[in-house]
């Protein structure tokens, strides 16, 4: 049976007993501004504030698992409106068109962000867990704040959850590398509450990870958790491994489960998705519109285009495609005004000097390659460094030849999997780096090492000249790869391990007088298990 929101819904309602899920992030599924203020998604909001869905992966791979689910999602209030809108228990209904569930704003002063969110999440856990060079910096007055900021999200929780007498199961659903202390924390002060936390990044080896002079608070941190969940099983293995070498605890490599202080905390490979049928989101008329608009206002005439989407940042590879590109024409002079390379790159984290480099040398490098290469009536690239809404990107892929997706190391990449889900002409070539998540599923892709200049060059050729058979071919696999593995199954699956717990804890699972969570032996659960 295929996964849908409908099957979803079920799956919340049946197997989590009616426990309430809490979904934790640092980013915000919609956040409001002032008129005037930026593009964005509009919905019904007082008048002079509008609500804008954010760009980002993981809002746009929740946003219709909270839809399906119901339930609350806590989050830094970051819009210049957020307190406009808000209750006075720092909530608001959204989406704002079909209110279907709760938004609680969590406040962050300018120091609390800048040491919780662009020091140490960003500076050092971000260049940590990705393997491209960048020297993590660590900073002990952005580890205490990172510390101070979890607190005050786990004390958000527990307001959303309660933490008195008689209060109901919840299940919190944390996400990602800005809450490694956190589930820890709700642990400590709620043991019965089902805690899972998806971790969207890579998890490094062993070697790499014990460089952070805090690696031990937070792989106690961690494993808190009941559930960790990573992209691979290769994320789960580096993690496993971490923790067998640098914690005390009892590391299960068989049932892929940890045991710390008589709590287990079981780890498993999810690997998240998009929601395939958003396309049919959008007008085709107004699609179409939209790609006519981007030809005429960026000179692109009827030339095939080659195309990347994504936040300017270092992991994604983005000086490398613009090298491919130029390594092309030098080898290919043919190819020379025959297509263009459209690249669209959000500006992202422009705080941190290592962004701001990125971006000096992106304008560099498209000034010298077009200089190279261009004429007074085609460049080889052209560099859109702005953000785009969902719809103009979408009319993007719908435009592509080929969709490049080069990263250096990444969890998964969810362009690619919209990138797919665009095409429904069966046309257009995924151009995929060996080094992302995604290119462990779609093995139809142009699977490339993005170091590799030449293999880069060559795989670009590939892609503007593969015939259509060939295109239909690997595209029609591709998009049947992604519509079975869903967003409603990577939530579903999980959802449905966090039911097996629920009933763990809320039934024989729950020991004595002391409130302390007791599991059974980590072959109730085990690897692979069909759920």
């Amino acid at each position: 049976m295929p996964w849908t929101k409908e099957r979803l819904e079920e799956v919340a309602r049946s197997r989590l007993g009616g426990a309430r899920l809490v979904v934790v992030a640092n980013r915000e599924p919609y956040l409001h501004v002032y008129d005037g203020f930026s593009h964005g998604e509009v919905g019904e909001d007082p008048p002079g504030i509008r609500c804008m869905k954010p760009a980002s992966g993981l809002t746009t791979a929740l946003d219709p698992v909270m839809r399906a689910c119901g339930g609350a999602w806590v989050a830094h209030g970051s819009g210049p409106a957020d307190r406009q809108v808000v209750d006075d228990h720092d909530r608001v209904l959204v989406p704002p068109e079909d209110p279907s569930y709760t938004l609680k704003r969590v406040w962050l002063s300018r120091e609390e962000e800048q040491g919780y969110y662009y020091g140490f999440a960003n500076e050092a856990l971000w260049p940590l867990c990705h393997a491209v060079y960048v020297r993590p910096r660590f900073d002990s007055a952005d580890w205490e704040q990172y510390r101070h900021v979890n607190q005050k999200f786990a004390d958000a929780v527990l307001d959303e959850v309660g933490d008195g007498p008689g209060r109901p199961p919840a299940v919190v659903f944390v996400q990602d590398f800005h809450f490694a202390l956190l589930p820890r924390l709700l642990k400590e002060a709620r043991p019965d509450l089902v805690v899972l936390q998806f971790w969207h990044i890579p998890w490094p080896n062993r070697e790499i990870f014990r460089i952070c002079p805090w690696h031990d608070e937070i792989l106690d941190g961690l494993l808190g958790n009941d559930l960790l969940a990573f992209h691979t099983q290769y994320h789960c293995n580096n993690f496993l491994d971490t923790v067998e070498r640098g914690l005390e605890s009892r590391v299960d490599m068989e049932h892929f489960a940890v045991t710390r202080a008589g709590h287990t905390s079981l780890v498993r490979p999810h690997p998240i998705s998009i929601d395939p049928e958003v396309i049919h989101s959008f007008d085709p008329e107004d699609l179409q519109r939209e790609e006519t608009r981007l030809r005429k206002q960026y000179r692109l005439g009827n030339r095939p285009l080659l195309v990347g989407v994504e936040r300017v940042d270092y992991t994604k590879g983005i000086p490398d495609r613009f090298r491919a590109v130029d390594r092309l024409l030098t080898l290919h002079p043919e190819f020379k005004g025959t297509f263009s390379f459209v690249q669209v790159g959000a500006p992202s984290r422009m705080h941190i000097p290592a962004y701001r480099h990125l971006s000096e040398e992106l304008d560099a490098l498209v000034e010298e390659i077009n200089w190279r290469h261009g004429d007074n009536t085609w460049k080889p690239i052209v560099y859109l460094n702005e953000h785009h809404d969902t719809r103009r990107v979408h009319a993007l892929y719908r435009m592509a030849a080929g969709c490049v997706v080069s990263s250096l190391d990444d969890g998964m990449n969810l362009v690619a999997k919209e990138f797919i889900a665009a095409r429904t002409d069966l046309r257009g070539v995924l151009v995929l780096s060996k080094f992302t998540g995604a290119a462990r599923e779609l093995t139809d892709a142009l699977l490339i090492n993005p170091y590799s200049i030449d293999e880069f060059a060559l795989a670009l050729r590939s892609a503007l000249t593969m015939p259509a058979a060939e295109q239909e071919r690997r595209m029609r696999r591709l998009r049947a790869q992604v519509a079975d593995n869903n967003i409603y199954r990577w939530a579903g699956m999980l959802l449905s391990e966090a039911g097996k717990l629920v009933e763990v804890v809320h039934g024989q699972g729950v020991a004595g007088g002391n409130g302390e969570a007791r599991f059974g032996p980590p072959h109730w659960f085990p690897a692979g298990a069909a759920v």
